[in-house]
């Protein structure tokens, strides 16, 4: 018999392999792009590098990578980087990108919790980001996945949406913001059955139910300091890199978002940086 949590998983990975080829097909992508032009970063990495600095020489690993865009970025700035998914297909997406882009990455199939076994080894960076944290059921088994997937004076990056904004009901016509779904993580997840994907494409899809996670910040703080780790960066964003919230956002360019009545109501996203003492 299938525990429910492995169904939850299953479901989730029959949407991410419908979904990786289509990804890589859109424009909003644009990967052809950015396999040809060698100074082209992803706009999420383009929005990261300021607070993640430096990464030159660096062995980065970045946590459930999609098909790649990011972990491609990463290695554009002169890091070392292995990429992580639970999803072959975004990973034989990821795999011909980065040949395609001329940068040697080390791909490897394992979802989250497993991440430490897979690996086999340990970084200077945990690299990971906007849409991850979601699909996982137990933020403090993550944050152990990052400390013992980091060397000591290794460091964590993330930028992700803000529990704030995931507890939110889809837009509504008086333009209200509306909580409807849970801040905190729950034992059981919220379910979705939605058409579509966050790209451009005319493609039907044929798995549409997701089962999803939320966790507070707070929450997010706390596992990472019971996994041992400091906190040295806590920023939170008036803007978010897709249309989070359709008829309510505008498009400020770079793929930012922001609301567009009185935006300083809510944080959209948020950039932490924690490290592992040595």
């Amino acid at each position: 018999m299938i525990s429910g949590m492995d169904q939850f998983r299953a479901t989730n990975l029959e949407c991410w392999e419908e979904r990786a080829d289509v990804h890589a097909a859109s424009p909003d992508y644009d990967v052809d792009l950015l396999a040809t032009d060698p100074d082209l970063l992803s706009e999420v990495v383009r929005f990261d590098r300021p607070r993640l600095g430096a990464i030159e020489g660096l062995d980065v690993v970045h946590l459930q990578c999609h098909i790649g865009t990011d972990t491609i970025s990463l290695a554009k700035l002169g890091a070392s980087v292995t990429g992580l998914d639970f999803s072959p297909s975004a990973l034989a997406q990821a795999r011909d990108l980065a040949a395609r882009a001329g940068v040697a990455i080390r791909f490897v199939e394992s979802e989250l919790y497993g991440a430490p076994a897979a690996l086999g080894t340990t970084y200077d960076l945990v690299y990971t980001g906007v849409g991850a944290l979601n699909w996982l059921p137990d933020i403090a088994g993550w944050a152990k996945v990052v400390a013992a997937v980091l060397r000591p004076g290794g460091r964590l990056h993330l930028r992700e949406g803000h529990p704030m904004l995931w507890s939110l009901a889809d837009p509504r016509p008086d333009g209200l913001l509306s909580v409807e779904y849970p801040y905190f993580e729950t034992a059981q997840p919220s379910m979705f059955d939605e058409p579509g994907t966050y790209v451009a494409t005319d493609h039907e899809f044929v798995h549409n139910r997701t089962y999803e996670w939320n966790h507070g910040l707070g929450q997010i703080v706390t596992a990472l300091m019971d996994a041992g780790l400091s906190l040295t960066m806590l920023v939170e964003h008036d803007s978010v890199p897709w249309d989070a919230l359709p008829g309510m956002m505008d498009h400020l360019g770079e793929g930012e978002f922001r609301l567009r009545d009185r935006p300083e109501r809510l944080p959209h996203t948020y950039t932490l940086q924690a490290v592992k003492p040595r």
